[in-house]
């Protein structure tokens, strides 16, 4: 039995801990960006949620950082 899942994320296939958090894949992928945005199996994810948001086989993951300026 395996103590891990495969989700993709950004298009990458990629395995994490089985039981991890949006929380932790953030923190781990997100740059410390304060405008990142979170999809995961292409809905939006409110940052509050992030905590409580336990991630599962086969989620897709997108994690978006908007290019802000001209």
């Amino acid at each position: 039995m395996s103590n891990t899942i495969k989700l993709t994320i950004n298009g990458f296939e990629e395995q994490v801990a089985q039981g991890s958090t949006l929380l932790e894949l953030v923190s781990e992928h997100g740059d410390g960006d304060v405008h990142l945005i979170v999809e995961r199996n292409g809905r939006f994810v409110y940052p509050d949620n992030y905590e409580t948001v336990v991630l599962e086989e086969g989620d897709r993951i997108e994690l978006i950082n908007p290019n802000f300026g001209g």
